[in-house]
């Protein structure tokens, strides 16, 4: 017969292996963050560019300070060309790109936008020679028989400009960039570019501090002539998927809710107000 002590060991020890075998050893281990990957403008400063391989500019300050604070994904922001950034959105290869603005008319493929991630201003601007010529107070009328310079794949201008296009009233001229735009400007290529107003004094200003840009000298004098637009720059996803990214529901609603505490505490004017002070 076991002593009173034997007994309480032996219960002890029992007691002891029936909680073990009912509760794991440890906890178990998370899923990983799911990785994605955002696509961003590479060629678009202030907003959006490569700088030394990475990306910069506002958008990528806005998004990149948002998706830190989504949870369960780890985001990589790629910088691309913009005609290759929509190429991957159309073919489905690419989950999101940043900033394209609301157009589902000629971009059918990019479905849905995140909440409008900044407000831009869409202008023309011209040699100071092509203004003085005539009035250019009406678009795109007043720029019939002209060449305009466009950014590649931008889709800036608006319904009457295309059509202004197809009829033959004006000629456009594709730059990969707004630094390469400028440039063919000052050097009477184009008579006239459009983009947003904000990044077209941003890059001139860049250009002159390099010495790329001799305004009065070698290159021609510019003013902006009207402004055509405001347009806002979002995160736009591709609407042809089929079914390849599973988390892209929870993704758009973290993304947007992010963003709109973002804009409701003023966080994203703080944001521009400080990047545009830098530089």
């Amino acid at each position: 017969m076991a002593s009173p002590a034997h007994t309480l060991t032996a219960l002890f020890l029992a007691l002891s292996s029936a909680l073990l075998a009912g509760t794991p050893c440890m906890a178990a281990p998370q899923a990983a963050d799911t990785a994605v990957t955002l696509y961003a403008d590479a060629g678009y400063p202030p907003y959006s560019y490569e700088k030394q391989g990475k990306p910069a500019g506002l958008y990528y300050e806005i998004v990149s300070t948002a998706v830190k604070r989504m949870h369960g994904y780890k985001v990589e922001i790629q910088p691309v060309p913009w005609k290759r950034g929509m190429s991957l959105l159309k073919s489905g290869t690419g989950f999101a790109l940043y900033p394209p603005y609301h157009n589902t008319h000629d971009e059918p493929w990019t479905w849905p936008y995140s909440l409008p991630l900044y407000e831009e201003k869409v202008v023309v601007v011209c040699r100071k020679d092509v203004l003085a010529a005539k009035p250019r107070k009406h678009w795109p009328e007043d720029f019939y028989g002209l060449t305009i310079g466009n950014n590649a794949g931008f889709i800036v201008g608006g319904e009457s400009f295309e059509a202004a296009i197809r009829e033959g009233h004006l000629k456009v001229e594709e730059g990969k960039d707004v630094a390469t735009n400028l440039v063919k400007l000052g050097m009477r290529r184009i008579d006239c570019y459009i983009n947003d107003r904000i990044a077209i004094q941003w890059t001139l200003k860049q250009l002159k501090a390099e010495g790329r840009y001799d305004e009065g000298g070698n290159h021609a004098e510019l003013a902006e002539a009207l402004v055509i637009a405001t347009e806002q720059g979002f995160l736009g996803y591709t609407e042809r998927d089929n079914g390849r990214y599973g988390y892209k529901t929870d993704f758009v609603k973290q993304f947007d809710s992010i963003i709109y505490q973002m804009k409701r505490t003023g966080e994203i004017d703080t944001i521009a107000r400080i990047f545009f002070k830098t530089h």
